[in-house]
């Protein structure tokens, strides 16, 4: 029996009751709300898994409910939006999102990106056995835990576990496809932009000086290397 706990935020009465049938059909425990300032409620009083967050909605907007969520906690979120817009989806990533899904959607497809959310945080919980420490970085998977300098820095399960991909695959060079794949899932292979945004991000919490990173470095034109012998190193 699946326990994982969906929290569905949209304005629109009619999807909220279709995605609770839905859902709660395949054994989710599934809660709605139809407004942004509903949905922080809701996060401040239950701990969810994911929540399903549309961009779109009066009041308070769904990018910047994503981002108060992201201020307190590493939950799952996936946008929802009618948007289709590269730099729209941009945005949502920015925000804090680890994903979105593009209106109208089908079933299986959205069904299949709340897997493969919800596969990502104990995947990286388990983590590996050891610490590894790089100059002022320190990373312990196994504790879900990495600090920059002394200080927690506080990463969503997909930052994790792009990072622990990164730091296994230490000093090779892993081409986008491959990356987003093993991260994301089949369905991604192309979004090559949406891990860009998630790089950056990631760059943002963990190198001295995200804009000369240490650690993650750039292939041009393939992919991204992982520098584990980081001393004095420098790339964009």
């Amino acid at each position: 029996m699946n326990t994982s706990r969906i929290l569905v935020v949209d304005d629109e009465p009619q999807l909220r009751r279709a995605m609770r049938s839905t859902l709660s059909a395949l054994g989710f425990i599934v809660d709605d709300a139809d407004t942004g300032e509903a949905a922080l409620e809701r996060v401040r009083e239950d701990k969810f898994d994911l929540i399903l967050l549309d961009i779109n909605m009066p009041g308070r907007s769904g990018l910047s409910v994503c981002r108060e969520i992201r201020e307190r906690s590493d939950v799952n979120i996936l946008m929802l939006t009618v948007r289709d817009r590269p730099q729209d989806k941009i945005e949502a990533l920015d925000a804090g999102a680890d994903g979105y899904v593009t209106k109208p959607f089908d079933v299986n497809e959205l069904l299949a990106r709340i897997r493969a959310s919800l596969r990502r945080a104990p995947t990286a919980a388990r983590g590996e056995a050891g610490v590894l420490r790089l100059d002022g970085l320190e990373i312990n998977f196994r504790d879900r835990q990495v600090r920059v300098n002394g200080r927690v820095a506080r990463l969503t399960p997909t930052e994790l576990e792009l990072l622990q991909y990164f730091v296994r695959n230490s000093d090779s060079v892993l081409r986008h496809d491959k990356i987003l794949q093993t991260v994301w899932g089949p369905d991604y292979g192309n979004e090559v932009e949406y891990l860009r945004v998630f790089v950056n991000q990631l760059r943002k919490k963990i190198e001295p000086d995200p804009a000369h990173p240490r650690y993650i470095l750039t292939e041009p034109w393939t992919g991204y290397r992982f520098n584990a012998d980081s001393q004095g190193s420098s790339n964009r």
